[in-house]
Protein backbone atom coordinates (compact mmCIF):
# COMPACT_ATOMS: atom_id res chain seq x y z
CA UNK A 1 0.00 0.00 0.00
CA UNK A 2 1.56 3.40 -0.90
CA UNK A 3 -1.19 5.52 1.14
CA UNK A 4 -3.58 4.92 3.16
CA UNK A 5 -6.66 7.52 4.28
CA UNK A 6 -5.84 9.75 6.94
CA UNK A 7 -6.74 12.43 8.75
CA UNK A 8 -5.90 16.04 6.84
CA UNK A 9 -2.64 17.48 8.28
CA UNK A 10 -2.71 14.50 10.50
CA UNK A 11 -5.25 16.13 12.86
CA UNK A 12 -8.44 15.75 13.78
CA UNK A 13 -10.59 16.51 11.45
CA UNK A 14 -12.05 13.26 10.51
CA UNK A 15 -10.99 11.18 6.90
CA UNK A 16 -13.40 8.51 4.96
CA UNK A 17 -11.90 5.94 6.69
CA UNK A 18 -14.28 3.51 8.53
CA UNK A 19 -13.84 1.40 11.14
CA UNK A 20 -13.59 -2.50 9.80
CA UNK A 21 -15.41 -3.86 13.19
CA UNK A 22 -18.32 -1.57 12.56
CA UNK A 23 -18.91 0.88 9.92
CA UNK A 24 -20.58 2.98 11.54
CA UNK A 25 -18.30 3.68 14.55
CA UNK A 26 -14.80 5.70 14.26
CA UNK A 27 -11.81 3.89 13.55
CA UNK A 28 -10.10 6.91 15.28
CA UNK A 29 -7.28 9.08 14.00
CA UNK A 30 -4.82 10.95 12.56
CA UNK A 31 -3.57 7.15 11.07
CA UNK A 32 -7.22 6.12 10.73
CA UNK A 33 -6.55 4.41 7.40
CA UNK A 34 -2.95 2.89 8.85
CA UNK A 35 -5.07 0.63 11.63
CA UNK A 36 -8.13 -0.05 9.45
CA UNK A 37 -5.96 -1.63 7.05
CA UNK A 38 -4.25 -3.81 9.41
CA UNK A 39 -6.98 -4.88 11.45
CA UNK A 40 -8.51 -5.75 8.42
CA UNK A 41 -6.16 -8.32 7.29
CA UNK A 42 -5.62 -6.05 3.95
CA UNK A 43 -1.61 -5.53 5.08
CA UNK A 44 0.26 -7.09 8.17
CA UNK A 45 2.29 -3.44 9.39
CA UNK A 46 1.63 -0.04 8.40
CA UNK A 47 3.06 3.25 9.77
CA UNK A 48 1.57 6.17 10.96
CA UNK A 49 1.98 8.98 13.00
CA UNK A 50 1.13 10.51 16.36
CA UNK A 51 1.25 14.03 17.90
CA UNK A 52 -1.16 13.97 20.28
CA UNK A 53 -2.85 10.30 20.09
CA UNK A 54 -3.02 9.51 16.60
CA UNK A 55 -1.22 6.10 16.66
CA UNK A 56 -2.58 4.27 19.74
CA UNK A 57 -5.59 5.52 19.99
CA UNK A 58 -7.06 4.21 16.41
CA UNK A 59 -4.71 1.29 16.95
CA UNK A 60 -6.76 0.72 20.18
CA UNK A 61 -10.75 1.50 18.46
CA UNK A 62 -9.68 -0.75 15.82
CA UNK A 63 -8.53 -4.00 17.60
CA UNK A 64 -4.62 -3.75 16.57
CA UNK A 65 -0.60 -3.16 18.24
CA UNK A 66 0.27 0.26 18.04
CA UNK A 67 3.66 1.37 18.97
CA UNK A 68 4.80 4.81 19.77
CA UNK A 69 8.42 5.07 20.61
CA UNK A 70 10.77 8.03 22.23
CA UNK A 71 10.37 10.94 20.10
CA UNK A 72 13.35 10.73 17.73
CA UNK A 73 13.65 6.79 18.00
CA UNK A 74 12.22 6.72 14.53
CA UNK A 75 13.14 9.94 11.91
CA UNK A 76 10.27 11.99 11.21
CA UNK A 77 12.25 13.18 7.65
CA UNK A 78 10.36 13.76 5.05
CA UNK A 79 6.45 13.29 7.55
CA UNK A 80 4.57 16.83 6.80
CA UNK A 81 5.05 18.74 9.88
CA UNK A 82 2.07 19.34 12.71
CA UNK A 83 4.48 20.14 15.40
CA UNK A 84 7.81 19.28 15.53
CA UNK A 85 8.64 18.21 18.57
CA UNK A 86 5.29 16.78 19.51
CA UNK A 87 5.50 14.19 16.20
CA UNK A 88 6.38 10.89 16.08
CA UNK A 89 6.38 8.01 14.24
CA UNK A 90 5.08 4.82 15.00
CA UNK A 91 4.12 1.30 14.01
CA UNK A 92 0.62 -0.75 13.43
CA UNK A 93 0.88 -4.90 13.23
CA UNK A 94 -1.37 -7.50 14.98
CA UNK A 95 1.46 -8.55 17.21
CA UNK A 96 4.15 -7.33 19.38
CA UNK A 97 7.00 -9.04 17.84
CA UNK A 98 5.94 -7.73 14.28
CA UNK A 99 6.28 -3.88 16.23
CA UNK A 100 9.57 -5.54 16.74
CA UNK A 101 10.89 -6.54 14.02
CA UNK A 102 10.08 -2.92 12.05
CA UNK A 103 11.68 -0.91 15.08
CA UNK A 104 15.04 -2.99 14.34
CA UNK A 105 14.83 -1.36 10.77
CA UNK A 106 13.50 1.96 11.51
CA UNK A 107 15.59 3.01 14.70
CA UNK A 108 18.20 5.25 15.19
CA UNK A 109 19.46 7.92 17.40
CA UNK A 110 21.67 8.19 20.52
CA UNK A 111 21.24 6.28 22.43
CA UNK A 112 21.77 3.34 20.45
CA UNK A 113 18.84 1.30 19.48
CA UNK A 114 18.40 -2.27 21.71
CA UNK A 115 17.77 -5.82 20.91
CA UNK A 116 14.00 -5.21 19.66
CA UNK A 117 13.99 -9.09 18.65
CA UNK A 118 15.54 -10.58 21.17
CA UNK A 119 13.88 -9.00 24.05
CA UNK A 120 10.50 -10.16 23.15
CA UNK A 121 11.59 -14.03 22.34
CA UNK A 122 11.84 -15.04 25.85
CA UNK A 123 10.27 -12.16 28.25
CA UNK A 124 10.10 -12.18 32.05
CA UNK A 125 6.98 -11.58 34.20
CA UNK A 126 7.38 -7.55 34.20
CA UNK A 127 7.32 -4.89 37.02
CA UNK A 128 4.45 -2.71 36.55
CA UNK A 129 2.77 0.48 37.77
CA UNK A 130 -0.65 0.93 37.68
CA UNK A 131 -1.88 4.34 37.03
CA UNK A 132 -5.54 3.89 38.08
CA UNK A 133 -5.64 7.96 38.15
CA UNK A 134 -6.91 7.76 34.40
CA UNK A 135 -10.06 5.69 35.28
CA UNK A 136 -11.46 9.09 36.14
CA UNK A 137 -11.60 9.84 31.85
CA UNK A 138 -13.20 6.11 31.82
CA UNK A 139 -16.58 4.60 31.80
CA UNK A 140 -17.02 2.54 34.25
CA UNK A 141 -16.88 -0.70 32.07
CA UNK A 142 -13.56 0.08 31.19
CA UNK A 143 -12.36 0.39 34.95
CA UNK A 144 -13.66 -3.19 35.66
CA UNK A 145 -11.95 -4.56 33.01
CA UNK A 146 -8.80 -2.82 33.66
CA UNK A 147 -9.31 -4.51 37.28
CA UNK A 148 -10.04 -8.14 35.55
CA UNK A 149 -6.94 -7.44 33.21
CA UNK A 150 -4.53 -6.83 36.18
CA UNK A 151 -6.00 -9.70 38.26
CA UNK A 152 -5.10 -12.12 35.46
CA UNK A 153 -1.62 -10.76 34.81
CA UNK A 154 -0.83 -10.61 38.69
CA UNK A 155 -1.95 -14.57 38.68
CA UNK A 156 0.52 -14.85 35.79
CA UNK A 157 3.55 -13.57 37.34
CA UNK A 158 3.47 -10.11 36.92
CA UNK A 159 4.73 -7.65 39.68
CA UNK A 160 1.56 -4.77 39.77
CA UNK A 161 2.17 -1.62 41.68
CA UNK A 162 -0.18 0.94 42.46
CA UNK A 163 1.81 4.32 41.17
CA UNK A 164 0.42 8.21 41.73
CA UNK A 165 2.34 10.53 39.41
CA UNK A 166 3.20 13.92 40.56
CA UNK A 167 0.60 16.49 40.57
CA UNK A 168 2.37 18.72 37.76
CA UNK A 169 1.33 15.87 36.30
CA UNK A 170 -1.87 17.61 35.47
CA UNK A 171 -0.51 20.59 34.01
CA UNK A 172 0.58 18.27 30.96
CA UNK A 173 -2.34 18.73 28.72
CA UNK A 174 -2.28 22.74 28.53
CA UNK A 175 1.14 22.52 27.79
CA UNK A 176 0.95 20.53 25.03
CA UNK A 177 -2.22 22.58 24.17
CA UNK A 178 0.15 25.42 24.02
CA UNK A 179 3.33 23.88 21.90
CA UNK A 180 0.56 22.31 19.53
CA UNK A 181 -0.52 25.10 18.39
CA UNK A 182 2.22 27.15 18.39
CA UNK A 183 4.02 24.95 16.42
CA UNK A 184 1.40 24.23 13.74
CA UNK A 185 1.22 27.27 13.01
CA UNK A 186 4.93 27.88 12.38
CA UNK A 187 5.01 24.77 10.22
CA UNK A 188 1.79 26.52 8.48
CA UNK A 189 3.44 29.40 8.12
CA UNK A 190 4.28 28.93 4.18
CA UNK A 191 0.63 27.65 3.26
CA UNK A 192 -2.21 28.40 5.56
CA UNK A 193 -2.07 32.39 4.44
CA UNK A 194 -2.97 31.97 0.82
CA UNK A 195 -4.94 28.34 1.46
CA UNK A 196 -6.77 29.13 4.50
CA UNK A 197 -10.21 28.65 2.96
CA UNK A 198 -9.67 25.58 1.73
CA UNK A 199 -8.39 23.69 5.10
CA UNK A 200 -10.47 21.75 7.24
CA UNK A 201 -11.87 23.66 9.59
CA UNK A 202 -10.32 22.07 12.99
CA UNK A 203 -6.92 22.42 11.50
CA UNK A 204 -7.99 25.67 10.45
CA UNK A 205 -8.89 26.72 13.99
CA UNK A 206 -6.07 25.01 15.35
CA UNK A 207 -3.40 27.31 13.33
CA UNK A 208 -5.36 30.43 14.02
CA UNK A 209 -5.17 29.74 17.70
CA UNK A 210 -1.20 29.00 17.49
CA UNK A 211 -1.24 33.03 15.83
CA UNK A 212 -2.29 34.24 19.18
CA UNK A 213 0.69 32.27 21.36
CA UNK A 214 3.37 34.46 22.41
CA UNK A 215 6.94 33.61 22.01
CA UNK A 216 7.40 33.74 25.89
CA UNK A 217 4.44 31.57 26.55
CA UNK A 218 5.42 29.28 24.18
CA UNK A 219 9.17 29.07 25.97
CA UNK A 220 7.50 28.34 29.24
CA UNK A 221 5.10 25.21 28.17
CA UNK A 222 8.28 23.99 26.82
CA UNK A 223 10.49 24.25 30.35
CA UNK A 224 7.00 23.31 32.14
CA UNK A 225 7.09 20.02 29.66
CA UNK A 226 10.89 19.46 30.56
CA UNK A 227 9.99 19.61 34.53
CA UNK A 228 7.34 17.08 34.07
CA UNK A 229 8.72 14.82 31.93
CA UNK A 230 11.95 14.94 34.29
CA UNK A 231 9.68 13.53 37.22
CA UNK A 232 7.71 11.34 35.38
CA UNK A 233 11.32 9.21 33.85
CA UNK A 234 12.47 9.49 36.79
CA UNK A 235 8.82 7.29 38.60
CA UNK A 236 8.91 5.48 35.40
CA UNK A 237 11.96 4.13 36.07
CA UNK A 238 11.61 2.12 38.78
CA UNK A 239 9.12 -0.20 36.76
CA UNK A 240 9.29 -2.13 33.35
CA UNK A 241 5.99 0.16 32.42
CA UNK A 242 3.15 1.93 33.42
CA UNK A 243 -0.37 0.03 32.97
CA UNK A 244 -3.46 2.24 31.94
CA UNK A 245 -6.32 2.48 29.65
CA UNK A 246 -5.64 3.38 26.02
CA UNK A 247 -9.10 4.30 24.92
CA UNK A 248 -11.98 5.34 28.02
CA UNK A 249 -14.37 3.67 26.28
CA UNK A 250 -14.53 1.81 22.85
CA UNK A 251 -14.52 3.49 19.63
CA UNK A 252 -17.44 6.53 19.38
CA UNK A 253 -20.70 5.96 17.40
CA UNK A 254 -20.56 8.52 14.36
CA UNK A 255 -17.96 9.68 12.05
CA UNK A 256 -18.15 12.96 13.10
CA UNK A 257 -15.35 12.69 15.61
CA UNK A 258 -11.54 11.11 15.93
CA UNK A 259 -12.32 10.23 19.69
CA UNK A 260 -10.67 11.01 22.40
CA UNK A 261 -6.93 11.52 22.92
CA UNK A 262 -6.14 12.29 26.45
CA UNK A 263 -5.03 8.96 27.49
CA UNK A 264 -2.49 8.76 24.56
CA UNK A 265 -1.53 12.69 24.18
CA UNK A 266 0.30 13.16 27.85
CA UNK A 267 2.81 10.72 26.42
CA UNK A 268 3.24 12.15 23.36
CA UNK A 269 3.94 15.48 25.21
CA UNK A 270 6.20 13.68 27.25
CA UNK A 271 7.87 12.20 24.56
CA UNK A 272 8.13 8.56 26.37
CA UNK A 273 7.37 5.34 24.23
CA UNK A 274 4.31 3.77 24.43
CA UNK A 275 2.50 0.89 23.04
CA UNK A 276 -1.01 -0.10 23.09
CA UNK A 277 -2.45 -3.91 23.28
CA UNK A 278 -5.82 -5.05 22.44
CA UNK A 279 -7.16 -6.96 25.63
CA UNK A 280 -10.78 -7.44 24.72
CA UNK A 281 -14.18 -7.01 23.32
CA UNK A 282 -17.56 -5.24 24.36
CA UNK A 283 -20.14 -4.45 22.41
CA UNK A 284 -18.57 -6.13 19.14
CA UNK A 285 -15.58 -3.10 19.31
CA UNK A 286 -12.42 -3.85 20.78
CA UNK A 287 -11.41 -2.51 24.19
CA UNK A 288 -7.16 -1.75 24.77
CA UNK A 289 -4.91 -1.17 27.75
CA UNK A 290 -1.46 0.49 26.91
CA UNK A 291 2.13 -0.23 28.36
CA UNK A 292 4.32 3.24 29.49
CA UNK A 293 7.95 3.50 30.00
CA UNK A 294 10.70 5.50 30.64
CA UNK A 295 12.46 7.55 27.89
CA UNK A 296 14.52 5.27 25.65
CA UNK A 297 13.27 2.20 27.01
CA UNK A 298 11.71 0.61 24.13
CA UNK A 299 13.17 -2.71 24.51
CA UNK A 300 11.99 -3.07 28.01
CA UNK A 301 8.62 -1.86 26.99
CA UNK A 302 8.34 -4.53 23.96
CA UNK A 303 9.41 -7.21 26.13
CA UNK A 304 6.49 -5.98 28.71
CA UNK A 305 4.00 -6.07 25.96
CA UNK A 306 5.52 -9.01 24.17
CA UNK A 307 5.00 -11.14 27.78
CA UNK A 308 1.10 -9.39 28.28
CA UNK A 309 0.18 -10.20 25.55
CA UNK A 310 0.90 -14.19 25.27
CA UNK A 311 -0.95 -13.86 29.49
CA UNK A 312 -3.69 -12.16 28.00
CA UNK A 313 -4.22 -14.07 24.75
CA UNK A 314 -6.34 -11.71 22.43
CA UNK A 315 -6.94 -13.38 19.14
CA UNK A 316 -10.42 -11.82 18.16
CA UNK A 317 -10.82 -9.75 14.82
CA UNK A 318 -13.47 -7.74 13.09
CA UNK A 319 -15.82 -9.67 11.40
CA UNK A 320 -15.52 -11.31 7.81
Amino acid sequence: MGKLATTPFAYVDPSVTRNPWNPEHTPGGSSSGSAAAVAARMLPLALGSQTGGSVLRPAAYCGVVGLKPTHGRISAAGVLELAGSLDHVGVFARAVEDCALALAVLAGGDPSPGDYLGAVREPAAPRLGVLASFLARATPEMGKHLEAVTRHLASAGAILVDVTLPDTFASIYDVGTTVLRAEAAAAHAPLFPAHAAEYPPRIKELIELGHAISAPAYLAAQAARRRVREAVGAIAGRYDAFLLPTIGAPAPHGLGSTGDPSFCSPWSTLGMPAITLPTGVEGGLPLALQLVAAPWSEARLLASAAWCERVIGFAAGPPV
